[in-house]
């Protein structure tokens, strides 16, 4: 089935579902309001609860940890989705259907959610970018087919659930472009034809959400400039510029500038959409987290999601989370959101 043909069959499957859903959507354009967007990437929540780890706030009393986020002034939860992920709790998960079902738990909380479609299996990044297993051998077209009837099914999955998103990131980190080989850099006009595929199919069902493009290392100008010249050059869509640093002390100043020079090369706004900082500096980590907020506001950026902050050992050795593992409390990492 065409795209197309494929679009009907979803769109009034999709509508009869979201007939049934509550009718209080969240707001599509929250990046368009005044407040500025204090997030967390929490996509490891569901897969941590299920092996029964458990948060405390502050004050040592066991709660929900959105509840306890909020606390510190987060007003947004960044989610990533894989295409066919395995079962395993740290490298897996994140389908699309749990990560509709996290999106609703995160509307019900009244936080607006970034869902971040990584076009693979699992993890991609700067440095990699691997299509999904089941798209490693398609030809450019059979992979512009498999994008519009992936997006379009995945944003009705999150539609039948009753919310529509804050945000949606058409890949992840894609400095050297998606779905490798077919979609990398050194093809630009097959790279923004995928990616223009993913834009189109966010717009068909959330006309007023912004869809993100999302570069790693902003420090380094030149290669962000060489995607962003390159897809804007064939005619690439995108309504926010999303950029990750991990910058700290005193790099986060040269890290701003080029931000600010980026937001206006290409008119677009720029919003952090990954912030983290070593879980054993906490205090600085916290100032640095001060630092970005107080930047970005300073030229008009959107906001800052702290990348996974609820994370501890051992779940899995990611160092820069922001929870104490002997308290299961945050640390005074999180509170750089309230000192900004």
């Amino acid at each position: 089935m065409d795209h197309i043909g494929r679009r009907a069959v979803l769109k009034a499957a999709g509508a009869g579902a979201a007939a049934l859903a509550l009718p209080s959507l969240l707001p599509a354009t929250p990046a368009s309001a005044a407040t500025f967007v204090k997030g967390a990437d929490v996509s490891w929540l569901p897969q941590m609860e299920a092996n029964g780890y458990t948060f405390f706030d502050s004050g040592g009393v066991e709660r929900d940890l959105l509840t306890i986020l909020k606390g510190y002034g987060i007003n947004a939860i960044r989610l990533r989705t894989w295409v066919n992920p395995s079962n395993d709790p740290s490298n897996g998960h994140c389908s699309i259907d749990e990560t509709a079902a996290m999106a609703k738990r995160c509307k019900d909380a009244g936080l607006p959610v970034d869902i971040d479609l990584h076009f693979g299996d699992m993890w991609n990044s700067a440095g990699v970018q691997n299509p999904p297993a089941a798209w490693a051998n398609m030809s450019y077209s059979q992979m512009l087919q498999a994008m519009y009837d992936y997006v379009f099914h995945a944003m009705n999955v999150i539609k039948a659930g009753g919310v529509t998103p804050g945000w949606v990131q058409i890949g992840n980190e894609t400095n050297g472009g998606i779905c490798h080989p077919v979609g990398s850099l050194s093809k630009p006009a097959q790279m923004t034809g995928l990616l223009n595929a993913a834009y189109d199919m966010v717009k068909e069902v959330f006309p007023s959400t912004p869809v993100l493009v999302h570069l790693a290392q902003p420090q380094n100008l030149d290669g962000v400039y060489a995607f962003l010249d390159a897809y804007r050059g064939n005619g690439g869509k995108w309504d926010v510029t999303g950029l990750s640093s991990y910058a700290s002390g005193s790099n986060i100043p040269g890290v701003l500038s080029n931000m600010t020079a980026i937001q206006s090369k290409y008119g677009k706004p720029v919003m952090q959409v990954e912030f983290g900082g070593r879980y054993d500096r906490a205090d600085r980590t916290r100032t640095d987290l001060q630092t970005f907020i107080t930047g970005l506001k300073k030229f008009g950026g959107l906001g800052l999601f702290y990348w996974e902050p609820e994370v501890y050992s051992p779940f899995n050795s990611y160092g820069m989370g922001a929870w104490d593992p002997a308290t299961r409390r945050p640390t005074t990492a999180l509170n750089g959101f309230l000192n900004a």
